[in-house]
């Protein structure tokens, strides 16, 4: 036993020194350059990109308004009688003075002949009194006793031709008729109705507003007008006029603009749309609705694109219209912003533009 023990300590001495030697070799490899490990570089995100652009985006307020006839009239006669005759179809236009309805004028017309009688008597009785007092046959009374006959035949005569027109109803302007009430034969009283005439040439628009907007507001502002009618479709009119007078039940003002419609695609009684332009703003920076990205707090962010590198902005935006909004305060002019491909990004995520068709095919990958 005592031979052996130098033998053991000789094994372990030389198994110790083996064991450092291979720590050393292992320490003096992981010391080296060349056994450092380099991360890799994050790879690049494919995203869509739009440019801030600037484009015309005026100031407006909304609101729903009626249409209503430039000139409205429902015809009525000033006289009972019968129908004699109707001189026009229903929907026709037709011009100022045309006879429309004539009712039957045997009495009237006899009252006419009657005063066109006296009245050529009466006119050679004054030409006979004023030769005579020209050659002093007669005297100023007599004279003057013809003049004033004629006066009056003249009179009789007019009185008399007002009653015949009176059984004329005529167009009070140009305009399009509408729905007759009456037929030929019928007796009809004073007041009652013959049949409606539009003038639709040009309509007025009447809408209201909050008073909030009454000192915004003035005669010939610019709006546009749609109808559910005619979807898609704008029209343009101007404001006309404002009523001096605040509604105090809905506390709002009147207003009435004029659109032109000379080809009657509109119509009175159609309900409006109505898009006031309260100033004009030609070049507004914009960028598309799908860059924002909503945040905690009703703040919005978008990504900005430079060098490559996709950078988290805070961004104030203002009005929306037709899929852009605008910018307010954040980014500017000409700065390229991620439109698709937010999910995947992360501040200062290195990205790559990509065309819209590109990006869709690298995200269904």
């Amino acid at each position: 036993m005592t031979r052996r023990r130098p033998l053991v300590l000789v094994l372990c001495a030389i198994g110790l020194l083996a064991l450092g030697g291979f720590a050393w070799q292992a320490n003096r490899g992981a010391g080296s350059p060349a056994a450092v490990a380099t991360p890799a570089a994050p790879a690049a995100v494919d995203v869509e990109a739009a440019a801030v652009a600037t484009r015309s985006m005026p100031d407006d307020v909304s609101a729903v308004g009626t249409l209503v006839s430039n000139e409205s009239v429902i015809l009525r006669p000033e006289v009972a009688g019968r129908i004699a005759r109707i001189h026009f179809r229903e929907g026709m236009p037709v011009a100022r003075g045309t006879v429309l309805v004539e009712l039957d004028a045997a009495l009237q017309s006899a009252e006419l002949q009657q005063a066109n009688a006296a009245l050529q008597l009466a006119e050679a009785d004054h030409r006979r009194a004023e030769d005579l007092f020209a050659r002093k046959f007669v005297s100023q009374s007599a004279r003057d006793e013809a003049a004033s006959r004629l006066e009056v035949a003249r009179a009789g005569r007019a009185l008399a031709q007002a009653r015949f027109e009176r059984t004329r109803i005529r167009a009070p302007f140009d305009g399009v008729l509408g729905i007759r009430r009456v037929s030929v034969g019928d007796y009809i009283k004073e007041g009652e109705v013959l049949v409606n005439i539009e003038d639709i040439d040009t309509l007025k628009v009447d809408f209201r507003l909050p008073e909030t907007y009454l000192q915004r507001i003035r005669p010939a502002q610019v709006l546009e007008v749609s109808s559910d009618a005619l979807p898609g479709e704008r029209f343009s009119a101007r404001v006309d006029a404002i009523d001096p007078l605040v509604d105090a039940q809905g506390r709002a003002v009147v207003m009435r603009a004029r659109l032109p419609n000379a080809e009657g695609r509109l119509r009175p009684g159609m309900f409006a749309r109505v898009r006031l332009i309260l100033q004009e703003r030609p070049a507004v920076p914009v960028l598309p609705e799908e860059a924002l990205v909503p945040a905690p707090g009703d703040t919005q962010y978008v990504y900005r694109v430079r060098d490559g590198v996709a950078r988290r902005v805070e961004v104030k935006t203002g009005a929306r219209r037709e899929a852009v909004v605008e910018v307010v305060d954040g980014v500017a002019v000409g700065d390229l912003v991620v439109t698709a491909g937010h999910l995947k990004l992360r501040d200062g995520a290195p990205v790559r533009v990509v065309p819209p068709v590109a990006a869709a095919a690298a995200v269904a990958d």
